[in-house]
């Protein structure tokens, strides 16, 4: 294996793709999928892929003239992850390695990953000392109303996932409770069901409303109050009989034991783009390991599905395709499960027709 491979070019791209449905929630709605897309071209004529998910499409522009300045620094460096970590922690030292400078950096960690394993011709999965199995996966849903939860809950239920997750806090308790009553009739009890308030209530509301829930089956609560605010959710945390979850809005590990060593969480949820990329997730899982928490992925289910599969306490891959509208369905979920595939990289292959009709 020739172990002098360096990049040679980034390719950077924007999209703006359809999603199949918006992504309500009590703070707001995302409409549509805004992308970076991120080609990581190499000396060994290998190129790794990635994307970055940039939740408006007001930050595209911003977010990706971030990952192609960052060529200047990358070309001619050896193709080796944690040395490119360790190469742009130090570059953005004095200003911090948070908010679209985390995103940039993320997305070309993962392209790194995804080229090196590409290199070795194997999947993620096994360059990272693992071999590609299926995870338990749930089914992602917004705060959709009655009509269309209903309907998703029962195609959910049909395809065999044992786990959905619904997006409340509307603007009663009532509400809420009848929508989780209605998804709950049509699921059945043998099926999971998470509920997601988006940092939406204040901790006394979040306590309030969760102690209604604590009768109606809920596998957990996840971030009910504002993500920052470890203190308040570990105060939630200790009100309620039902476990919350958080960590996607985490950026990086330290942040994550932060909220650790406050208590704030009984489940960890890192966000794969906010939590440093492939590197960044090694780092989390070895948290989540050394305190005996269950460890779920947030969105970028293909990268997720390989990381999950190493995470020594995996507990649920989230299934919402962001990317699908312009990629090839190279990851499966049958009968509940994902599918890692077993193939080189992450499995990420771009459908350049359907691109070229979302690129901004």
């Amino acid at each position: 294996m020739n172990s002098n491979v360096t990049i040679r070019s980034l390719r950077v791209r924007a999209v703006n793709v359809p999603l199949e449905y918006p992504v309500k929630t009590a703070v707001g709605i995302v409409a549509t999928s805004p992308l970076i897309l991120i080609d990581l071209e190499t000396s060994a004529n290998v190129t790794g892929r990635a994307y970055v998910f940039t939740y408006t499409p007001t930050a595209l522009k911003a977010t990706g003239q971030m990952v192609k300045d960052l060529e200047q620094i990358l070309v001619g460096q050896p193709l080796a992850p944690y040395e490119l970590d360790r190469l742009l922690c130090a570059r953005f030292r004095l200003i911090g390695t948070t908010g679209l400078v985390r995103m940039a950096m993320a997305g070309i960690d993962m392209a790194a990953w995804d080229a090196l394993a590409k290199l070795h011709e194997v999947p993620l999965v096994t360059l990272l000392g693992g071999t590609p199995k299926k995870i338990p996966a749930y089914d992602s849903h917004s705060m959709d109303g009655i009509e269309v939860g209903s309907k998703r809950a029962a195609e959910a239920a049909e395809r065999g996932y044992q786990a959905i997750k619904t997006k409340i806090g509307y603007q009663t308790l009532d509400e809420d409770l009848k929508i989780v009553r209605t998804l709950r009739s049509i699921i059945g009890d043998e099926v999971q069901l998470m509920v997601d308030y988006n940092q939406g209530l204040t901790i006394p509301e979040a306590i309030r409303r969760g102690k209604a829930l604590e009768q109606e089956n809920i596998a957990w609560i996840e971030e009910p109050t504002l993500q920052q605010d470890y203190e308040g959710h570990a105060a939630i945390r200790q009100a309620l009989n039902i476990p919350v979850q958080m960590g996607e809005n985490w950026f990086g590990p330290d942040e994550m034991a932060k909220a650790i060593n406050a208590g704030a969480s009984d489940f960890a949820m890192p966000d794969l783009m906010k939590i440093g990329g492939v590197t960044g997730w090694l780092r989390a899982a070895a948290l989540a390991e050394q305190k005996g928490i269950p460890l779920s992925s947030h969105i970028f289910q293909e990268f997720s599905a390989h990381l999950l599969a190493v995470s020594p306490t995996c507990h649920w891959i989230e299934r919402m395709d962001l990317a699908g509208a312009i990629t090839e369905p190279t990851l499966q979920f049958k009968d509940g499960q994902a599918i890692v595939p077993d193939m080189p990289g992450a499995g990420l292959s771009w459908r350049e027709s359907e691109i070229a009709k979302y690129l901004v």
